[in-house]
């Protein structure tokens, strides 16, 4: 079934930097930039409130026409029509289906699309809609940087592959990727360039953060990002959250709703926010750590204190300052209150997240990722009576195949997708963590 989407369109929406010293940008150039000149993220002036029409009908449309009229709230007023659903329908040839696991807790898969992995959705959009607006500009060449700590990588990089115009560079932490996530974009080759970086995630991502400051590198070549601090990467992912909530109400089980997201650099859960912002019926959100766990430090003391990141099996979580932290204060008026009536916490070990995978395969036979693991055993210990629980199952185990055999003792199935990463050649440049070398690299491309 399909909704009509006819929003007034009058100005085109603007962007504004959460550090408050930027011009403000047109969607365009939010996105070519990535980051705000005062090295603030990029803010959409206004959070469209949706019909009530449409939370009527959701239940009865597919993935696509759902997430088309999400899309349209946002960038509509910058992109026709028509190329804006080829974007959102191109971006999803897959499900991300709500699965029951046990009591009043489902499951929302977000690993059956290409990379198995829920950062499939941002970074397919993204790449079509950077690669329209160079299109539109007549650009030669922009080359996008991204942070990885794990499946932003994959995503990116697959999602960017063979995009005419566009060369990619993927920064990651040597020795800190599972082996298959690694496959996933040093195999590739073409317009992707895989840096395998001396140091922590935090390293890759202070690297690129400098590299957009650096005049003299803005100079020589034309630089975006597509870690979430860009706009076209986390706000498609407020998509799978109103398709989730659209299969729940299918099944009458959609009030008292309660999220919880495994989160690392935040950008997944501000997608979420940002849903619940456009209307759709959440009761509250848990975001759920390993031990890094700054931003639960901050709820229960009202101060934010960005540390070095550890590494725990949950990898892809291993953030010591996450970026988007700084787009939830905005949100929220930088009411450490607010936020604290909408987001709870909760921290798990490694040893809490393996007892939780193990325990939960053997009781229910649903096997979870080390990270859905977090966003399960939160539910299982903070969710009340009379609401319904979905955590974020946001990576295929088997993108985790070690750590999760060793922890069930049996072996796990690779899916067909994952083995045809796994049959490539590792094609890598290894640098230090200091700007100066990370610069001069690119400046001699």
């Amino acid at each position: 079934m399909s909704l009509c989407v006819n929003f007034l369109k009058t100005n085109k929406m603007k962007y504004y930097s959460t550090n408050r010293l930027a011009p403000l940008a047109t969607l365009e150039e939010a996105v070519v930039k990535g980051l705000a000149g005062d090295k603030g993220l990029y803010m959409p002036e206004k959070i469209k409130a949706l019909p009530s029409s449409f939370f009527e009908k959701m239940k009865d449309m597919s993935f696509q026409e759902i997430s088309y009229v999400v899309a349209d709230a946002f960038f509509g007023e910058d992109v026709d029509a028509d190329t804006l659903k080829q974007i959102v329908y191109d971006t999803l040839p897959f499900d991300a289906p709500v699965v029951h696991v046990n009591d009043s807790i489902y499951s929302l898969e977000l690993y059956h699309g290409p990379t198995l992995a829920f950062k499939d959705v941002g970074g397919r959009f993204m790449a079509r809609l950077l690669g329209h607006f160079i299109g539109k500009q007549g650009k030669k060449e922009v080359n996008v940087l991204v942070a990885t700590s794990g499946d932003t990588g994959s995503a990116v990089a697959n999602g960017f592959l063979g995009v005419p115009g566009i060369h990619v560079y993927v920064l990651y932490p040597k020795g800190k990727v599972s082996p298959i996530q690694e496959c996933q974009f040093t195999t590739l080759g073409q317009n992707i360039t895989a840096l395998e970086i001396e140091g922590t995630f935090d390293d890759c991502q202070a690297l690129v953060k400098t590299a957009f400051m650096d005049k003299e590198l803005n100079a020589h070549m034309q630089l975006t990002s597509a870690n979430s601090i860009n706009v076209a990467r986390f706000l498609p992912q407020a998509f799978y959250y109103f398709y989730a909530y659209a299969q729940l109400a299918k099944m009458g089980k959609a009030d008292n709703l309660v999220f919880c997201v495994p989160s690392g650099n935040f950008g997944n859960i501000t997608a979420g926010l940002f849903g619940m912002r456009m209307g759709l019926p959440v009761k509250r959100f848990i975001a759920a750590n390993n031990r890094n766990d700054v931003f639960l430090q901050y709820l229960q003391t009202g101060i934010y204190t960005p540390r070095p990141s550890v590494t725990t099996i949950a990898n892809a979580m291993d953030v010591g300052d996450p970026s988007n932290f700084a787009r939830i204060l905005d949100l929220y008026g930088n009411s450490h209150e607010s936020i604290c009536e909408k987001i709870s916490g909760c921290m798990y070990t490694d040893e809490e997240i393996a007892e939780t995978v193990k325990s939960t395969f053997t009781e229910t036979g649903y096997l979870l990722d080390p990270h859905g693991a977090c966003g399960y055993r939160a539910l299982k210990e903070q969710l009340k009576e009379g609401e319904t629980g979905v955590f974020l199952e946001t990576a295929h185990p088997a993108k985790f195949k070690d750590t999760v055999e060793a922890i069930i003792e049996e072996p796990i199935e690779i899916p067909g997708k994952l083995k045809e990463f796994m049959k490539g050649t590792k094609q890598s440049i290894e640098l230090n963590k200091d700007f100066e070398g990370f610069k001069s690299f690119l400046m001699n491309r």
